[in-house]
C-alpha cells in the first residue's frame, strides 16, 4: 500500500512540476472596406456563440482583432494564441464547421486582402514576430 501511495505522489508531483507548453502566437493583417466597416464592427460586437465555441475547441485563446486607419485606408490586425498540437489540422476542422463557414460568408466580403494574400486566394496576410516579452 505504501508503495502505491508513493508512486501516486511522485506522479502527482511530477505533473505539477512539468512546465506548461507555451502557446504559439500568430498575427495577421488585412484591409477593411470602408463601406463594410460598420457591419464588420457590429458582427464582432455580437459574435455568434457557435463561432466562439469552435475557436475554443480548436485550441485558440486570447484572440483579438484590432482596427487602424493608415493613410486614409482601414486595416485589421488579428492576434491569437494556439495551445493545441496540430495547428493545420485544427484550422481544417474549423474550416469544415458549417456555422464558421456561414460566419466567414458575412465577414470575408468586408475585408480587402493585401496583394500577397490575394495572390494566394487568402484574406489575411501573415506577419513575422520580431519581439515578444513574456
Amino acid at each position: 500500500m505504501n508503495k502505491t501511495l508513493f508512486l501516486l505522489a511522485v506522479a502527482f508531483l511530477t505533473g505539477c512540476t512539468t512546465p506548461a507548453k507555451s502557446p504559439q502566437r500568430f498575427a495577421w493583417i488585412t484591409g477593411l472596406k470602408p463601406e463594410k466597416a460598420e457591419y464588420y464592427r457590429q458582427l464582432h460586437a455580437n459574435p455568434w456563440p457557435a463561432v466562439n465555441q469552435m475557436l475554443k475547441a480548436c485550441h485558440i485563446q486570447n484572440f483579438s482583432i484590432h482596427e487602424r486607419e493608415l493613410d486614409g485606408k482601414l486595416y485589421l490586425f488579428a492576434y491569437l494564441e494556439y495551445t493545441g498540437e496540430d495547428f493545420d489540422a485544427d484550422m481544417k476542422r474549423m474550416a469544415a464547421d458549417p456555422e464558421t463557414v456561414r460566419w466567414w460568408k458575412e465577414t470575408d466580403p468586408c475585408q480587402s486582402p493585401l496583394p500577397d494574400a490575394a495572390a494566394k486566394g487568402k484574406i489575411w496576410s501573415d506577419t513575422k514576430e520580431v519581439y515578444f516579452l513574456k
